[in-house]
């Protein structure tokens, strides 16, 4: 009988959660079915892109000399874990997906909250998955363009293929997300592995006269620069927190995997530097386009051709891991009417946020047909930093001002104090050093007040203009198939 009313409701085009029965209506909504092991894998796919592949030259550009630059390598991967232990208290007492974005609503309202979202959405995910598809594709491609660059068009109609795999994939069921995330985890872990393994021979054989501090440079601007092109690499490390509604257990499992897959990343991360400067002079990790293919090309001669095919692998995991938990910040938004209504709702077969993972995936598209994405990313990326300091400003702020709410975890103030200075450092000198991307950036944060004022601060719409969502609703109901968890009426 309830098969029978829900296919009269798909037919009748009004799929709403009060036409449903209440036993139904219950099992519509995300699952937790992700375990300790793969959220650790989410984590350290998210975080294992491209760029320790392809050219850790930023820290080393910056720094000078190889043993200054290792230390960054380290005081990054330490930083990025105070972050990720103040994120394992907010994310125990505030369990919903959506991370920074659920802690700043909670802590500070709407509008902050949404400025959060409008950037992260509109501009960093979407540019961020659109260049790692790009370089995905450049690495499938360059062994049949072994002389020269891939041609661009052939780039991104691979690096379009790549994401509607991966959508499907998304969209079909979370275990095959998963499962994805896993085997290529355990890919560009093997790579890196075989990088250090080599690196570690080089090493205990002598090559050791690239290490010193020759050349080290002192100006702040300099080391703050660093700073930021280490921590860009380890950027991810948050991302758990972002789908903690489908993980087992999260009290549990959430700090166990930030715990494992940050102190994993900042091992191999500094291993992976050290095996690349037993064999190659700083003069040539600067100059090369892809440190890790030309490492290879030094040490493992004919079996060169598999660092390019591990680097693919790399980053087409990370497109699945950005995707995956990019479409839950979409529906966290959504949740608290931020987005569209759709953008709430499940599949209700797949139990999967199938209208977030399309958005997310269309979004991508369009900047795939970009010129300037790479100077976008640029433009926005202090205010990633800004944001994720903002997040972790929630954590002694709460204390404050509800010391009563439930903390499975609780962290010493002088883990937050210390994030919040060192941000501060990391986003303000280079705002004075790259003035100009900082005021392009600013004017992106800013388009976000006149979205908010006319599509979420103004209440009173007309009817006309409600009544044409509502119909543009119901249609993306039937066509996917899906149904949300509340009876808000629809709004954008």
């Amino acid at each position: 009988m309830e098969n029978e009313a829900l296919t009269k409701r798909k037919s009748t085009g009004s799929l709403k959660e009060n036409d449903v029965a209440p036993q139904e209506e219950e099992e519509i909504g995300l699952k937790a079915k992700m375990t300790l092991m793969n959220g650790v894998t989410v984590i350290v796919g998210s975080i294992i892109g491209s760029g320790i592949f392809i050219s850790p030259t930023g820290v080393l550009m910056n720094t000078g000399s190889v043993n200054m630059a290792l230390i960054v390598w380290v005081i990054s991967g330490l930083f990025s874990m105070v972050g990720a232990y103040c994120y394992a208290e907010l994310g125990t007492m505030i369990k919903k997906s959506g991370a920074d974005y659920a802690y700043l609503m909670e802590t500070f309202g709407p509008f902050m909250a949404f400025i959060r979202l409008w950037i992260e959405c509109m501009i960093v995910r979407p540019c961020s998955q659109a260049i790692v598809a790009l370089t995905f594709s450049v690495y499938v491609l360059k062994p049949f363009f072994p002389d020269c660059q891939p041609p661009d068009d052939a780039a991104r109609l691979l690096a379009f293929c790549c994401i509607c795999i991966l959508t499907f994939v998304n969209c079909w069921d979370v275990k095959w997300a998963t499962a994805v995330q896993d085997v290529f985890t355990y890919a560009k872990l093997l790579a890196l592995f075989i990088i250090i393994g080599a690196g570690l021979y080089f090493l205990f054989t002598g090559h050791t006269q690239y290490f010193t501090f020759d050349n080290t440079k002192h100006e702040i601007t300099s080391l703050a620069l660093s700073f930021y092109s280490g921590l860009f690499a380890y950027n991810g490390w948050n991302y758990l927190n972002f789908i903690i509604e489908e993980l087992q257990d999260p009290v549990r499992n959430l700090p166990r995997a930030i715990a494992i897959s940050c102190t994993l990343v900042t091992v191999v991360y500094f291993f992976t530097n050290v095996a690349f400067y037993t064999i190659l002079s700083p003069v040539e990790v600067l100059g090369s386009e892809a440190v890790a293919v030309t490492f290879a090309d030094r040490c493992f001669g004919m079996f060169a051709w598999t660092i390019p095919v591990f680097v693919a692998l790399s980053t087409f995991g990370a497109v699945n891991g950005i995707l995956l938990t990019s479409s839950r910040l979409f529906y966290a938004g959504a949740c608290e009417g931020q987005m569209p209504e759709i953008l709430t709702m499940i599949q209700i077969q797949r139990l999967t946020p199938t209208p977030a993972v399309l958005i997310m995936a269309l979004l991508s598209f369009l900047y795939l047909m970009s010129s300037n994405i790479f100077a976008l990313i640029n433009y926005v990326g202090f205010a990633t930093w800004l944001s994720i300091g903002a997040a972790v400003l929630c954590l002694p702020w709460l204390r404050w001002r509800q010391p009563d709410l439930e903390r499975p975890i609780k962290v010493n103030l002088l883990f937050p104090i210390f994030y919040l200075l060192a941000t501060l450092f990391v986003v303000i000198v280079p705002m004075i050093a790259s003035p100009v991307e900082t005021g392009y950036g600013c004017l992106m944060i800013l388009s976000s007040i006149p979205v908010y004022v006319v599509f979420i601060a103004w209440k009173s719409k007309p009817r006309w203009f409600n009544n044409m969502l509502s119909c543009v609703t119901s249609f993306l109901q039937k066509v996917l198939m899906v149904l949300g968890k509340s009876n808000k009426p629809a709004q954008v």
